[in-house]
Order: structure tokens, then C-alpha cells, then sequence
């Protein structure tokens, strides 16, 4: 009895099937469906109207109500909403540290819009490969049959060979949803940290504006000592005026 090649030993492993192959590919296919659900209804919870939330936002800030502004905020579990709420209640620490507290909100809250997307990206870039993974197992578990039995293995060796090739389509079928849906989600999460920087500039803008009336509010209620006697900046400006005319 002649002795068995190593070719003909790991044809017998289950491995050189493409059946597991369209099965793997089958199952990749559920999670990347499942996936882009799941963040595309996230999304679609967490939309905001920018412009006219930045518009009551910066109303708000204007009067000085700061809680409403807060309220606002809130009302929704958006990106934007959440980074700029972050930054409102450090408002008193001043612009430079709601600015620090701002760009860490963001950093956080563009990992949680981006999760799961890299998985996306992982199927849409490797399915190709696994499905022509399982199209060369197909071939080569194809010509093996060819080769035991060549008169009548013709009808079996098409057989394989389509089945090889299906393994390839299947993975192409996978895997361009799962590219078009990680690219259109990359694609919105960008808009929606540009979003979150316009409200973020607005608020910031605010609170250093408020900051400039502080400044100029103490400068001329702040006393000036002047030959003895304590003046008013606006009384110390009098009276450098009447001494440059004399």
C-alpha cells in the first residue's frame, strides 16, 4: 500500500473546504449588518440642529443665564451638546481652563461617536481576501479531485471550481456595504465635531468677553494714589488732562 503524501494528508483536514469559508463570511456579514444598525440609529438619536442650538446658546450666554444655557444643553446627548455642557460648568475657573476642559470632552466624546467603526473597516478591508482565501481552497480541493480520477471528475471539478468562485462574490458582498457604511459614518463624525467646535467657539468667545468687562470694570473702580491723595482712574484722567493744558 503506498504511503500517503503530505498533499494528500492535509487534503483530508477540513480546513481545504470552502464551505467553513462562505460560513465565516456568512457570519462577518450578520456583525457588519448588526454594526451599522446600531450606529446608525445612535446617530440619528443624537442629531442636533447646530446653527439654531447655537443661536439660543449664545442668547443665553449674552443675558448672563447661565443655568438656562445648562438646561438647554441637557436636553439632548449629542456630541456637541456634551462637549460644550463640559466646558459651561467650569465657567468660573475662567476661559484658558474651560478651554482645557472643552478639549478633553472632545477627545472623549469622538471616541464614543467613533466606536465600533473600526471594525467596519476591518471587515470592508479583509473580506476580499477571506473570500479568496476560500476561492483557492475551492481550486485546489477541485484539482485534487481531478487528479484521483480524471475521466470522471470533470462534472465534481466544475463543481468545486464554482464554488470558489462564489466564495469570492460572497466576500465582495461583505465587504462594500461595510466600506460605503464606515466611510459615510467617518464622514459624520466629522460634521458633528465641526458642530461641536462652532458651539464650543461660542461659548469660549462669551467667557472671554466677560472676562475683558471684568478686567475694564475693576480698572476704573480701582483707587490710584497720585501726590498724596487717592483718585479714581477716571478722576486720575481729569487731571492729567487740565495739568497737560497748563
Amino acid at each position: 500500500m503506498p504511503r500517503k503524501s503530505l498533499v494528500d494528508t492535509l487534503m483530508t483536514v477540513p480546513l481545504f473546504d470552502a464551505q467553513w469559508v462562505l460560513w465565516l463570511l456568512f457570519a462577518v456579514s450578520v456583525i457588519s449588518v448588526a454594526v451599522m444598525i446600531e450606529r446608525g440609529l445612535f446617530y440619528r438619536r443624537s442629531a442636533v440642529d447646530a446653527l439654531a442650538l447655537q443661536d439660543k446658546l449664545r442668547r443665553l450666554l449674552a443675558a448672563g443665564d447661565f443655568e438656562a444655557a445648562s438646561s438647554l444643553l441637557r436636553r439632548s446627548d449629542s456630541l456637541e451638546c456634551n462637549v460644550v455642557l463640559r466646558g459651561l460648568l467650569e465657567y468660573r475657573r475662567g476661559p484658558e481652563a474651560v478651554e482645557d476642559v472643552l478639549d478633553g470632552a472632545e477627545a472623549t466624546e469622538r471616541l464614543r461617536y467613533s466606536r465600533r467603526l473600526s471594525l467596519l473597516a476591518t471587515i470592508g478591508s479583509n473580506a476580499p481576501f477571506v473570500g479568496l482565501f476560500g476561492t483557492v481552497l475551492g481550486i485546489i480541493r477541485a484539482f485534487h479531485d481531478l487528479s484521483t480520477d480524471f475521466g470522471s471528475a470533470s462534472g465534481t471539478v466544475m463543481a468545486g471550481v464554482s464554488e470558489a468562485l462564489v466564495a469570492t462574490a460572497v466576500g465582495l458582498v461583505v465587504a462594500i456595504p461595510a466600506l460605503v457604511a464606515y466611510n459615510a459614518f467617518t464622514r459624520l463624525v466629522r460634521v458633528r465635531v465641526g458642530n461641536g467646535l462652532l458651539l464650543r467657539k461660542t461659548l469660549l468667545a462669551q467667557l472671554k468677553s466677560d472676562a475683558l468687562d471684568d478686567v475694564d470694570a475693576r480698572g476704573a473702580a480701582s483707587p490710584i494714589a497720585c501726590d498724596g491723595e487717592v483718585l479714581s482712574a477716571s478722576a486720575v484722567s481729569v487731571e492729567s488732562l487740565q495739568r497737560a493744558e497748563v
